[in-house]
């Protein structure tokens, strides 16, 4: 089997902002969509309200005609939106423009500037100072001014006193009440959902810029390590070899306490290619070391005996249900990665572990159990993070990070949850097709 050496990470930060970003600007669609219904919904109330209600002779059919023209406006907007794609500035730009052609149209309709719901021009300045950005909210003043002067020249009147000395005794100055009230609530409503929308968006940045530094930090230490495993990999073999000659020379080996001392140096040497081999395995790559063909099953059982041999421990429960047994190759990057789950459960739980080996369709599902206190919240919900660990000690927390990426280099998956009854479980699920000889075939 080759286990894939694991790429860097992509540092740069056009995806993750590009992905916060049209969050964001789909969300703030949908915010416009809403108060478009809003506003197709009053101007509806208010031209019956004036026509039938106050008696106010208003062009009907041409104001419910553009509100007709706002409504199918509205609809391919709600179609847009449901696609999912990027929305840009020049975009948003546009729809405002055509929220401010519907408002121009209708006050042209009922006395231009005379109209008291005239200043919910104010309330589409608002929204656009603060979803748009530099010349296009700029463009957006000069186009609504050169409405509002037009407006104040050209006009259908509108046959309403302008008795404001009444006070809200007169129609005009309960209109300006009502365009005051509804600016406000508004503005409140949709400013407070728009910036929610742009914190989110600033946190979902800030979440990406700290993983992209933590992958950056990840990566520069996996190419020290890298290099500094592959320059001792050289010396570590010369000395095994040396080692070996030394143990069938009949000078050294007549001596006993020589050759106590060889075979001493042998298992030093020996463990010293273990802790290169799991250096590169933190790179993300294997020494591929001592690979021979055997079987899952075997596998797992050597992997599990191995691993309570070397390693203290009160009750280690080892449940092999794998099933009819299929070829592979042994693989260190493998075994070290079990070794690692099973090293973080012992040090959790010190009396009990369970390794448990099953198969799912066509994937090796290695599932460790504890009776410790668990995960933390915080550790559980950045499970597969660097640096999420209880431990109080230098590159503590990375374990489990690398665990994580060399399951996803052979397209597995790792899920980590604390167990109703107590205790933790780590589930490793790697497909057949990545460690077999056959393609996951029996």
């Amino acid at each position: 089997m080759t286990v894939p050496r694991a790429e860097p990470p992509d540092t740069g930060s056009a995806t993750p902002t590009r992905s916060a970003e049209a969050a964001a600007g789909l969300k703030n669609l949908q915010q416009l969509i809403q108060l478009r219904w809003i506003a197709v919904i009053g101007q509806v109330v208010t031209i019956d309200l004036a026509y039938y209600g106050l008696g106010l002779s208003l062009p009907l059919r041409e104001m419910l005609l553009v509100v007709g023209c706002l409504a199918l406006f509205n609809v391919a907007s709600l179609l847009r939106w449901r696609l999912g794609h990027d929305v840009r500035s020049s975009e948003l730009f546009v729809a405002f423009m055509v929220d401010v052609a519907v408002l121009t149209l209708q006050l042209y309709l009922s006395g231009g500037i005379t109209n008291p719901f005239v200043f919910l021009y104010l309330l589409q300045l608002t929204l656009g100072a603060v979803l748009l950005r530099g010349p296009h909210i700029w463009s957006m003043v000069l186009i609504t001014a050169v409405c509002f002067g037009a407006l104040a020249r050209y006009h259908l009147p509108l046959p309403l006193p302008l008795d404001l000395h009444e006070g809200f005794s007169s129609v005009y100055a309960l209109g300006l009440l009502v365009c005051f009230l509804l600016n406000a609530t508004l503005v409140i409503v949709f400013i407070t959902r728009i910036h929610r929308n742009l914190r989110e968006r600033d946190a979902r940045l800030a979440a990406a810029h700290r993983r992209r530094v933590e992958e950056e930090h990840i990566v520069r230490m996996g190419l020290l390590a890298s290099g500094a495993a592959h320059e001792l990999g050289t010396p570590l073999s010369t000395l095994a070899v040396i080692l070996g000659d030394w143990q069938h020379d009949p000078r050294l080996t007549d001596e006993p306490l020589l050759r106590e001392d060889i075979a001493e140096m042998q298992a030093q040497v020996q463990r010293c290619k273990h802790i290169v081999s799991g250096i590169l395995l933190s790179a993300g790559e294997t020494r591929g070391e001592a690979s021979a063909q055997t079987t899952v099953r075997a596998f797992v059982d050597a992997l599990a005996q191995e691993w309570r041999d070397t390693r203290s421990l009160h009750q280690f429960v080892y449940d092999n249900g794998f099933g009819d047994d299929i070829p592979m190759v042994s693989d260190t990057t493998l075994k070290q990665m079990v070794f690692n789950v099973l090293d973080n459960a012992r040090e959790a739980s010190p009396g009990w572990v369970k390794l448990a080996v099953t198969r799912e369709a066509d994937a090796l599902c290695l599932t460790v159990t504890d009776r410790g206190p668990g995960f933390a919240p915080g550790i559980l919900a950045q499970a597969g993070t660097p640096y999420q660990s209880t431990k109080d000690r230098p590159g503590a927390g990375l374990g489990l990070f690398l665990v994580f990426n060399v399951a996803r280099t052979l397209g597995g998956r790792v899920t980590v949850r604390n167990r109703p009854e107590g205790g933790a479980e780590v589930a490793i699920r790697l497909p057949l097709a990545a460690i077999t000889l056959s393609g996951g075939k029996a």
